[in-house]
């Protein structure tokens, strides 16, 4: 009996590990997808796919008739009018590859929640603390994927972009995903044994995990309104600390939102706070933590650097597109470290 009590809780510990093996390979994926809808932003490759097809649109063009047709369809946007009226059919199979790579990658991450999913829970290895989660994750993919469709749909008919709005809650919705895999995973790696360093670390911890997420916001904003290439000065804006157009629009909070200046203003403050907040939580519990939580803490202060630095190298470089992109992916990757941070010390 006592050998099928230990046979037995093995086994669930070996389940929970594939678990949670098999969700870090999936927030892997989404890092990876974080990365390339960077690549497709920067390149302005967007709006090359101007259909929504979720099954067949898995397969590319196959033949030049195939070529010419999806090429038509994006000579008829905006977008291609004012910005790519000379591009060539050679220059379009570039920028469609970067969106295909994207659509093709956001449907395998799919394929690869859903596939195992069915086998664990087949398996009984997703209990019933757990399959609510899991639900709920599966949900914000489906939604995600139709919120992606209405980003690409915002730029097809009037505008020679996607709309900033869409575009920041695309993101968005890709970091609580992002965020929501990990801390179920961190949970199955880590069940137990987490630091308890007192009250303050988890509440600074809390406003850490706040101000990274809205700074990510904010650079989606300034990513949509290509806010990155101007004002690339720093520290000051200019010669100035904030732009003399911050309030250049009225109602006044539609400079928050629009306001390519007063959009790159508040990504800049924000950062620098989100830097100090992480600076000041590390210095006040590097001395409480212990062991992981001490690691946590030392991930999380290095990666917001790695991050700031990324930050002003873009902006100096006037948004080069590898500095940019390890930028994106840096912000993906501060989320990550704040995360575990949090989960270790609670």
């Amino acid at each position: 009996m006592t050998e099928l009590v230990i046979t037995t809780s093995t086994q669930r510990r070996l389940d929970q590990r594939a678990v949670a093996w098999w969700l870090a390979v999936c927030a892997a994926m989404i890092f990876l997808l974080v990365v390339i809808g960077g690549i497709t932003r920067l390149t302005e490759s967007g709006l090359s796919i101007t259909e929504w097809r979720p099954i067949s649109g898995v397969l590319p063009p196959l033949s030049a008739a195939e070529w010419q047709d999806a090429f038509a369809r994006y000579q008829a946007i905006p977008q291609f009018r004012a910005i790519h009226a000379d591009m060539s059919l050679a220059a379009f199979k570039g920028i469609y590859f970067w969106e295909y790579l994207h659509r093709l990658l956001g449907r395998l991450i799919g394929l690869v929640f859903v596939a195992p999913l069915v086998f664990f829970i087949w398996r009984g290895a997703v209990g019933r603390e757990l399959w609510p989660k899991l639900a709920v994750i599966l949900a914000l993919g489906a939604f995600q994927g139709v919120l992606g469709w209405y980003m690409v749909e915002s730029g097809l008919e009037t505008r020679i972009e996607v709309s900033q709005y869409r575009l920041a809650a695309h993101f968005l919705a890709a970091l609580l995903i992002y965020g929501a895999i990990l801390w179920v995973a961190f949970d199955l790696f880590w069940p137990r044994g987490r630091a308890h360093p007192g009250a303050g670390l988890v509440w600074a911890l809390n406003l850490v995990l706040a101000l990274v997420a809205v700074t990510a916001v904010a650079g989606a904003f300034v990513a949509g309104l290509r806010a990155g290439s101007i004002y690339n000065t720093f520290p000051l804006m200019g010669d100035s600390f904030a732009p003399n157009e911050y309030a250049a629009f009225e109602p006044w909070y539609l400079n928050w939102f629009e306001n390519p200046a007063a959009a790159q203003f508040d990504h800049r403050l924000l950062a620098e706070a989100t830097w100090l907040a992480v600076a000041l939580t590390w210095v006040f519990g590097r001395g409480r933590a212990k062991g992981r939580a001490s690691l946590a803490l030392d991930l999380l202060f290095g990666m917001a650097t790695i991050q700031a630095t990324l930050g002003i190298v873009t902006l100096l470089s006037v948004v080069a597109l590898p500095v940019a992109v390890a930028h994106q992916a840096g912000a993906t990757l501060l989320v990550a470290a704040a995360l575990f941070a949090r989960h270790t010390i609670r």
